[in-house]
């Protein structure tokens, strides 16, 4: 009788149940969409913010060079919107000083910064200022005390202002060296993200635009830390919060106000960095 020998076939694999084949690509989607993920993460988080600084700069250097001005040329005499001038009281400037102050309380005429003020040379130079284009960039917001430098581009759309690294201006908010509120929006995270760090301006930092005509010099004097996503009083000709009250102002002036959203990584509140006018010197 002859001896049969067992044959073992090499390389096959013993079959899989239905619940181990299951699991397995269970598992491989769980990696596919993970290194999905993390993409989106790195796109997010990193390429977004190396594309907008690099325009953003990039822009600020086209304005600059069209402008014919380089930075850093001595600054004109303070206004009396400045810090100093409404301590002392003096109204015999543009009447920003008790305009722009909450401390006075006036309401006099020669008070009014906004009406006063625009009799004045300075003001009438920003007043005559033709409106910029929509989603042009047509100024720079310098934040020295967080190295930030970056265009200032009128609305706030996130496709053709925000996301471009830019800084966006609010429609039907006063421009820059004007009466009222000059009132921007920014992002916080992401998209160059130029607003990351406002949280970390105190009272008397700088807060300085150029635009074609002039260079004009804010100096940051209140802060909110939070407050809700809907809350239009910030950005008001006086700017005063409608759900923090007692945070704001309650006195015509020349102002400006930073938005942007907060906690980081989310939208659902506001932080609101507000300043005055202390100075402006025309090109």
């Amino acid at each position: 009788m002859r001896e049969r020998v067992p044959v073992v076939e090499q390389g096959r694999r013993a079959r899989r149940g239905p619940l181990a084949r299951a699991l397995w690509g269970g598992a491989e989607a769980a990696v596919t969409c993970g290194l999905v993920l993390l993409l989106l993460v790195v796109h997010q988080l990193w390429w977004t913010n190396r594309q907008a600084r690099e325009g953003a700069e990039r822009k600020v250097q086209a304005l600059e060079r069209e402008w014919g001005s380089p930075w850093g040329s001595p600054r004109g005499s303070p206004l009396s919107g400045s810090r100093s001038g409404s301590t002392s009281g003096s109204n015999s400037g543009s009447g920003a000083t008790s305009g722009s102050g909450t401390s006075s309380g006036s309401s006099s005429s020669s008070g009014s910064g906004e009406q006063s003020g625009r009799g004045s040379g300075s003001h009438a130079l920003a007043a005559s200022a033709p409106a910029p284009r929509w989603d042009q960039a047509y100024a720079v917001l310098r934040m020295p005390r967080i190295g930030i430098r970056v265009p200032v581009a009128e609305g706030i759309s996130k496709s053709g202002v925000l996301n471009k690294g830019y800084v966006g201006h609010y429609p039907r908010t006063a421009q820059p060296g004007q009466g009222g509120n000059f009132a921007l929006a920014g992002h916080r995270n992401t998209h160059g993200e130029p607003f990351r760090r406002i949280n970390r301006l105190r009272d008397g930092d700088e807060l300085v635009v150029e635009t074609k005509r002039a260079v004009y010099t804010y100096v940051v004097d209140k802060t909110l830390a939070q407050t809700s996503a809907r809350d239009g009083g910030v950005i008001r000709p006086v700017p005063r919060s409608d759900v923090r009250t007692g945070h704001g102002y309650s006195t015509p002036g020349y102002y400006i106000t930073l938005t942007t959203c907060t906690p980081e990584y989310t939208s659902k509140y506001r932080l609101v960095v507000w300043g005055k006018l202390q100075s402006m010197r025309p090109r």
